[in-house]
């Protein structure tokens, strides 16, 4: 079974924040699986679909962030998860501007806490990431103050269709590997080019 992980904060009040961006393309994941998370397992919410001929767990740690390789690792041990090949974690990355999507095999935790957990959880950082830029267009005095407020009316749009594309690249991760994903969806949009 494939285990998509998305990192986000719980609770009503960190929702629709930046910082709740995996959270977020996981509820677009299941909302395209016709799926609901709720099953309380692992110290996470989870739902049960199948993406790509694939049946996959998906998970929202219920921990809060900092804490999120706790439910990780309890996931992957009691799906017996081989995390270089069956783990995808979906976070928040303030390097990158809002809407901006990039999919990485391996790497460090670039300074996120909730990814830092999850590697020190592991043992590893041999896994499948998928980075959701949220860095704002202007610069910010606070950046948790940033991270942690609602998104903007404005900056709405670009949050639907980043997550339209993170499903779909979950889903090319599944279906055609990691590397032709990467090939498809780290392409930089003409925007940034320009």
């Amino acid at each position: 079974m494939k285990l998509i992980v998305g990192l986000g904060n719980p609770g009503i009040e960190y929702q629709f924040t930046p910082h709740n961006m995996g959270f977020l393309a996981l509820d677009r994941i299941a909302q395209q699986c016709k799926v609901r998370i709720a099953n309380r397992r692992c110290r996470a919410l989870t739902a049960k679909a199948r993406i790509a001929d694939h049946d996959v767990l998906l998970a929202k740690p219920e921990t809060y962030m900092n804490l999120s390789g706790m439910s990780v690792r309890e996931l992957v041990e009691e799906y017996e998860t081989d995390v270089t090949r069956d783990l995808v974690v979906l976070y928040d990355d303030l390097d990158f501007p809002l809407g901006t999507l990039r999919i990485r095999q391996r790497g460090s935790s670039g300074g996120h806490n909730g990814l830092e957990s999850v590697i020190g959880a592991l043992g590893t950082t041999e896994f499948v990431r998928i980075r959701l830029g949220i860095a704002p267009q202007h610069e910010v005095r606070d950046t948790v103050h940033y991270v942690l407020s609602q998104f903007r009316k404005s900056q709405l749009a670009i949050v639907d269709e980043v997550l339209d594309r993170a499903a779909q690249a979950v889903e090319s991760i599944l279906r055609d590997g990691v590397a032709r994903a990467m090939n498809r969806f780290n392409q930089k949009p003409a925007a940034e080019t320009t």
